[in-house]
């Protein structure tokens, strides 16, 4: 008994060593005022439940949102043995290959590969002080220029709107202050978990009326009416679809790039932005027809360590700047990893995609940047121009679980790997030669090659930000897409300035809950110091 606890703790310390070494920073998603560290891959408890992360993601990049697929989670992994033998010198079982076979370059003679050292420290670039508010941190993304553009442009669309429709005898224009207050409001819907912001002024369940003093219901819907971030469409521009927003969204980026640098494992990906997860569960099939679809995709460059989305890409799906004759073709999502990835180059960064993105092409291309890649393979939604066919076919021959089998061109690996179905993926970040294994609670271990357990690693951090996104997911349904995209990136940028601050000394003092952050964010746009209503 005593020798098995042993193995245990042995087991559970090789594992953090192993996460360690993934490079995955500590968990600053916690919704705790204690660091939570509570890391899918450090899951102890013997009825936890193992998901399968890449599963996951398969069904994430799905091109069709309404699969039913069952996803599992991956429990604990352990260091990965360094040589192709696996767990205590046991054999990884191999598919039999017994010659080397060759096609446009490919073999299956293995090297190693070695990716270089990261050439930038990863962090905030600025310090905060320890007193600093959540306003504070928010400002970081959204400062008092870019509120007082919204007020602006806000009374500038007013102006004329009523020049061209009648005068509105219930309008004055808008200030600084209500404008702040406009914001928390509609940030509110996201820390109450409300459908509608008129709720606050309902007395219904949703209802608030600590904070519906601050403005009535009749000067919010004032505002919402005639709220722009820009007025007049431009006289020029490459983006004219989204120049009700693109100044925002220019301003954003260049806040995200400024106020944190990334670690040097990052992931492509379209987050989960359509719904909050718990309302999709609980609605009907025929509300769910009702709802509108988006017009619009987003696309995210996050770090790995953090979840800190460092980077956004918005195409509308149509209008005069769509891409559709791109849509759900490789041309289009490695047009997106192109822009997500032009100001990365030259730093040694390893950047993980889903299927959609991955091919031969754009990873000899990045790695030509000094930018190294692994991804997910499929055959349906992968451009595999360039790779062995052999190698995208199943064999005949039954496989087990754990097996695996590699080719290699240069420094990129094509790799095959049975866990209940094939999973190929294609790297130039990981040497073949070497053997990770995942833990899986029910299934025991599982042996696989380094990138796929890399792979499944930085995947399940994002899952797990997907879940604390929807903490901050703004309900608030406008029927412009402009405004949609609006309201989605403010939800990112609040959960940026979480992370920022949850890695500041101002946590050190006040340890505020993701929850917690939420609300005083929400009193201190709305200044609740002074409650008197406005009307």
């Amino acid at each position: 008994m005593a020798e098995c606890g042993r193995k245990a703790l042995s087991l559970l310390e090789a594992a953090r060593s192993r996460y360690e070494s993934l490079q995955i920073s500590d968990d600053v998603f916690g919704e705790s005022g204690d660091d939570s560290s509570d890391n899918p891959f450090y899951s102890t408890s013997g009825d936890s439940d193992s998901d399968n992360y890449i599963a996951e993601w398969v069904r994430r990049t799905s091109s069709s949102r309404n699969t039913t697929t069952t996803t599992t989670r991956n429990g604990a992994i352990r260091r990965a043995v360094d040589t192709v033998g696996g767990p205590e010198g046991a054999a990884v079982p191999r598919a039999p290959c017994p010659v080397v076979r060759q096609e446009e370059g490919w073999t299956e003679t293995l090297q190693d590969v070695t990716v270089p050292p990261f050439k930038e420290t990863y962090g905030p670039a600025q310090k905060m002080t320890a007193s600093a508010t959540a306003l504070d941190f928010f400002q970081l993304f959204v400062p008092d220029n870019c509120i007082q553009n919204m007020v602006t442009q806000t009374n500038m669309y007013a102006k004329k709107f009523q020049e061209r429709f009648g005068s509105d005898e219930g309008w004055r224009p808008v200030t600084t202050q209500e404008m702040k207050a406009f914001l928390g409001f509609v940030t509110s819907t996201s820390v109450q978990r409300c459908e509608s912001v008129l709720s606050i002024w309902s007395s219904g369940f949703f209802s608030n009326q600590s904070i519906a003093l601050k403005m009535s219901q009749a000067r919010f819907e004032k505002i919402l009416k005639y709220f722009h971030i820009v007025a007049f469409r431009p006289s020029q521009g490459s983006n004219q679809g989204l120049y009700k927003i693109q100044p925002f969204l220019d301003s954003l980026q260049q806040s995200f790039s400024c106020t944190f640098r990334p670690s040097q494992t990052q992931v492509l990906h379209e987050p989960l932005i359509d719904e909050d997860p718990v309302f999709i569960t609980t609605c009907t099939e025929r509300e769910l027809r009702k709802r509108k679809k988006r017009k619009f995709s987003l696309w995210v460059r996050q770090c790995t360590s953090t979840g800190f989305i460092c980077q956004i890409s918005v195409h509308l799906k149509e209008g005069t700047d769509c891409l559709a004759t791109l849509k759900n073709k490789p041309q289009l999502h490695s047009l997106v990893a192109k822009q997500l990835c032009q100001n990365i180059s030259g730093k040694n960064t390893i950047i993980f995609t889903g299927p959609s993105i991955t091919s031969l092409g754009l990873f000899t291309e990045f790695s030509k940047q000094d930018i190294y890649c692994c991804g997910l393979l499929s055959t349906r939604k992968s451009d595999c121009t360039g790779l062995p066919q052999n190698m995208l076919v199943c064999s005949s021959t039954p496989a087990q679980r754990g097996q695996s089998r590699v080719m290699m061109k240069g420094s990129m690996s094509l790799i095959s790997w049975y866990n209940k179905g094939h999973f190929r993926f294609l790297t130039n970040a990981y040497p073949p030669t070497k053997q990770g294994i995942i833990i899986k609670r029910k299934s025991g271990e599982i042996t696989c090659p380094l990138a796929v357990e890399a792979f499944a690693a930085h995947l399940s951090y994002i899952c797990k930000y997907d879940d604390k996104y929807s903490k901050y997911f703004i309900f608030h349904k406008p029927n412009k897409t402009w405004q949609q995209v609006f309201w989605l990136s403010i939800s990112i940028a609040i959960n940026n300035a979480y992370i920022l601050y949850k890695m500041s000394d101002a946590y050190t003092v006040k340890r505020y809950s993701r929850a917690q952050f939420g609300e005083r964010l929400v009193r201190e746009l709305l200044d609740l110091d002074d409650c008197s209503p406005t009307q």
